[in-house]
């Protein structure tokens, strides 16, 4: 049986295009600077994003902790959203390795900070208080739906951030998902931060890598960190070739992952038992949770569904999270849905 896996887009297989690039890759020693392959990748990463240069690093975990490194010393602040991925999934390592001490703000329901509430946050000098260093924007916001940040929001925490003498760090780990439920270029929604990251390996169907982006005085930087978290890689223009096949042919096709979505939603919504977040999902996320008449727990209806071939995330006892991507057909669409009127 063919499975159906909608637990995450970082499931994504490489095309085969991408393992025919990784099978011909032409390569170096990259800490050494001499791997062509990476060297492009960086080159139009960075271009993409309206930034002046790029770093590949082997996850986006990594590119958003050497940015705050980057950006900030021990005992400075990094203010950010409560759902923010930075907070809640990578391991505390802002503070457990850079000493940066997070604040959090409540992420409204588009995923946005209220602008008021980051002026609110900027600490006065005091040596009583850590230096408010950093804001950092999730876009897509993952736990917010996959909700999508305009890019005239983002200049404006960006312009917010620069009167406090502040930076502000993107972690744009689905910026291409933003872009096309957008319909703008990338460069629109990342070019106002000063620095952004982006996965290469979620909806863009890589197996490894991120690449984090920013002018070139703060990628020197930030490629001594990458080097002292371990992340110094030699002949990496094997993982290398296949981010330039994301970038060349995947970032145009995401917004068929967006109409599977939307399908998705639509199907589960007439599904008794299930009360979904929105009927219209902003990307390529669908949130679901049991109705208050359903006696059985998130855990048990994965179980069913997965004995009918079909993977979905339980992200809370009653919750669910299902995420589009390259793999996913209509066919499959349809398979979940099933699978789920089954289970309930």
């Amino acid at each position: 049986m063919e499975i159906v896996d909608l637990r995450s887009d970082t499931v994504t297989q490489p095309t085969p295009a991408m393992r025919e690039a990784m099978a011909k890759a032409e390569v170096g020693d990259d800490v050494f600077g001499e791997d062509p392959t990476l060297n492009r990748l960086e080159a139009l990463a960075a271009q993409r994003v309206g930034h002046e240069a790029g770093l590949f690093v082997p996850s986006g975990t990594m590119g958003n902790l050497a940015a705050v490194l980057a950006h900030c010393q021990r005992g400075d602040e990094a203010v950010m959203g409560h759902l923010a991925h930075t907070f809640l999934f990578e391991a505390g390592g802002i503070s457990a390795l850079g000493g940066v001490f997070a604040h959090t703000l409540p992420n409204q329901p588009d995923g946005t900070l209220r602008l008021e509430d980051i002026q609110a946050a900027v600490r006065p000098d005091d040596p009583h208080h850590p230096i408010s260093r950093l804001v950092i924007l999730e876009n897509t916001q993952n736990r917010c739906g996959g909700a999508v940040l305009s890019a005239e929001y983002t200049r404006q925490a960006a312009e917010l951030a620069h009167a406090n003498g502040m930076k502000l760090h993107l972690d744009g780990a689905r910026l291409f998902n933003a872009a096309a439920a957008l319909g703008v270029p990338a460069s629109d929604l990342a070019a106002p931060a000063d620095s952004v990251t982006f996965c290469l390996s979620k909806g863009l169907c890589a197996p490894v890598g991120s690449v984090l982006c920013g002018s070139a005085e703060f990628i020197r930087a930030a490629r001594r960190i990458r080097k002292q978290l371990g992340g110094g890689m030699r002949q990496a223009g094997v993982l290398g070739a296949a981010g330039l096949v994301a970038l060349e042919q995947m970032t145009e096709r995401l917004s068929e992952d967006h109409r599977r979505a939307q399908a998705l939603a639509a199907g589960l919504g007439r599904i008794p038992g299930l009360v979904l977040d929105t009927e219209h999902p902003a990307s390529n996320m669908v949130f679901a949770n049991l109705a208050a008449g359903v006696t059985d727990n998130a855990a048990q209806v994965v179980e069913r569904l997965r004995q009918q071939g079909v993977k979905v995330g339980a992200v809370g006892a009653r919750r669910f999270r299902m995420v589009t991507h390259y793999w996913i057909t209509d066919e499959g669409v349809e398979r979940a849905v099933k699978a789920f009127g089954s289970a309930l």
